[in-house]
């Protein structure tokens, strides 16, 4: 019976559930049907844009072939792998005895704890509650037998077992409890306490993601709109002095009143944004070398586009750092400068050097390198990516536009510490429901840039996959044989203890190939840490050895070395100061015979990609 008055077509007020407000009802309904849209609309556009051809590669990392290797290779010893399950079997009967030991007031080690540094388990429930600590250490004793028996397996090569061992670790960390929202403490609380909405948010999160992503998940690292080139990171004052199609040279305003005469040229990667060495006041590195005296020009490299797919690794050498040259002359009327290669930047910069000697060009004094590898035989987990199918998958992907798209390559580096810069904004992100905090590293790690693909495939072959740069004459530049065993001139070499991108072990070859005097420096911390740790942080350390001559091995090296407490930069401008002449009245950037074209950090460098 319709009750009087009351019109069919009208919407019912929704019944609210026992204790929930019909305000946070309808707050629910509204969110759900909001992601039923979104969601709806990115099928459509995955439908548009999804080949029925089958030209998208299903295995782009050919990773099946790879298993089934393997595979084959583990079940050709079935005696072994049975007494592994047996193995398996018996830690999970001990864990289960232990834990119901617990369940009955006991008080009991525990079989499993994480590694140091292992943050998915921070949460005190994790340990207190006995079914989350169950599920903890169940995860656990499985991942550690699972990798263990994974290295155990004979008769594969070295560079498949590698590649077995990161992919199954990729698995092992995806598959942990704390991923999922039924087995993270922190997420069940959550939900109860939110009534479900920080599931809700969650997945507004995911579609936001995913529209951000134009159909491709670009995970959330930081607050997107917290920070702003120019404004609140890359704020040291300068001038851009220079500009070609590929790159713009900052001169950085001085902050004494004298100067050393020989210039800095700072070469950073082009696969990152320069303003990590300017992150903010207190950490950059820009802005406490002009307080030491120097004269700072940086290279700001393009972030290039379809009309820039075709460079070459030439290009960069010509563009950049000898173009660079050219223009410091002409601003400071000084022809000598010492220089700085950062990661990729350099390897560009030993090429240059290598270049430059066979040309009997001396207009680089010194040079420094911070996390760069010249010689690729133990290039790390980077090398995993490396083998002919994959490269040939990536050249493929890059030939449709030219250039390599800045997500792809953000995602192979984030891969290297998934638990940290992927799993860790899962859950804070999706499962949670929150926003990720505003970190201006990791909105310097999300401005990612594209490379064309004639240079990045030449790197990848003649860098990683063959080697050529550490063979004299390997590669030519410019019909210009290149030999590092060229360089004489002196050389002060950074590596990180803890570098997840270029090892310190792969580094420190280097010191093995220039014919010059090399200072080699072991910094505490990582890739980015590592080189970025002004001394008033008073954090980590660094290691240094003075003995005459660099021993051929890092292990050696280090048996010899001595540790010292903080950061190395003061070591560092020891050493550059030596060799960067007299001092001089301050120069002001345009003042030269090469004007101000804008404000630093410049215009190159505020092209995004992803917002």
């Amino acid at each position: 019976m319709i009750q009087k008055g009351k019109r069919m077509s009208e919407t019912p007020t929704p019944t609210a559930p026992p204790g929930v407000p019909p305000a946070d009802v309808e707050k629910m309904q509204a969110a759900i049907a909001n992601i039923a849209e979104r969601s709806q609309k990115l099928l459509q556009d995955f439908a548009a844009n999804y080949k029925a051809d089958g030209s998208q590669p299903a295995d782009p990392l050919h990773l099946t072939q790879t298993f089934m290797d393997f595979t084959a290779k583990m079940l050709a010893d079935p005696n072994r792998l049975v007494q592994a399950q047996m193995e398996l079997w018996q830690q999970y009967m001990k864990l289960w005895q232990v834990t119901t030991q617990r369940m009955l007031g006991q008080q009991v080690e525990p079989l499993a704890e994480p590694a140091k540094g292992d943050k998915r388990f921070n949460d005190p429930a994790w340990k207190d509650e006995v079914v989350f600590d169950y599920l903890k250490q169940s995860y656990l004793l499985t991942a550690r037998w699972l990798q263990g028996t994974v290295k155990e397996v004979e008769g594969i090569d070295d560079k498949t077992a590698r590649k077995v061992d990161f992919y199954t670790r990729q698995f092992i960390d995806a598959v942990s409890p704390s991923n999922f929202a039924m087995t993270n403490p922190q997420v069940v609380k959550a939900t109860v306490e939110s009534r479900g909405e920080n599931l809700l948010k969650g997945l507004q999160n995911l579609l936001t993601d995913i529209e951000r992503g134009k159909g491709k998940l670009a995970i959330r690292q930081t607050d997107m709109n917290a920070f702003k080139v120019g404004e609140n990171v890359a704020t040291s004052p300068g001038k851009v002095v220079y500009q070609n199609d590929l790159m713009q040279l900052i001169q950085y305003a001085p902050t004494t009143a004298e100067v050393y005469a020989v210039p800095l040229l700072i070469v950073p990667p082009w696969i990152n944004k320069f303003y990590i060495l300017d992150l903010k006041p207190e950490n950059s590195f820009i802005r406490w070398a002009t307080g030491q005296g120097y004269t700072v020009f940086v290279i700001s490299w393009v972030n290039p586009d379809e009309r820039l797919t075709g460079l070459v690794f030439d290009d960069y050498m010509k563009l950049g750092p000898l173009a660079a040259l050219g223009a410091i002359e002409q601003a400071t009327g000084q022809r000598q400068v010492s220089a700085i290669g950062y990661c990729i930047g350099g390897t560009l910069m030993a090429t240059t050097l290598a270049y430059m000697a066979a040309r009997d060009d001396d207009r680089i004094v010194a040079c420094t390198f911070f996390t760069a590898q010249v010689d690729f035989t133990e290039p790390g987990e980077l090398g995993v990516f490396i083998d002919e199918d994959q490269l040939a998958s990536i050249e493929e992907m890059m030939s449709k536009k030219g250039y390599l798209e800045a997500g792809d390559m953000a995602t192979t580096f984030n891969l290297l510490r998934a638990n940290d810069l992927i799993w860790s904004f899962v859950v804070n992100n999706y499962l949670m429901g929150k926003d990720p905090f505003p970190f201006d590293l990791l909105y310097w790690n999300a401005d990612a840039t594209r490379m064309p693909a004639a240079l990045h495939s030449y790197y990848l072959r003649n860098m990683y996959q063959n080697n050529l740069l550490s063979r004299p004459g390997g590669i030519v530049i410019d019909n210009v044989p290149i030999d590092l065993r060229k360089i004489a001139i002196p050389v002060y070499i950074q590596a990180g203890k803890e570098d997840h991108i270029a090892p310190a072990r792969s580094v420190y070859k280097a010191t093995q190939l220039y014919s010059g005097p090399v200072r080699f420096m072991l910094a505490g911390s990582g890739h980015i840490a590592g080189v970025v740790n002004p001394p008033s942080a008073k954090k980590y350390q660094h290691w240094l050895n003075d003995t005459a001559a660099n021993p051929p091995t890092l292990a050696e090296w280090q048996a010899g070395a001595k540790e010292f407490p903080g950061s190395w930069w003061n070591d560092w401008d020891k050493w550059l100061s030596e060799k960067s002449g007299p001092k001089m009245p301050a120069r002001v950037p345009g003042d030269g015979a090469l004007p101000a074209i804008e404000d630093a950090p410049g215009s190159y460098v505020k092209v995004r990609v992803v917002e």
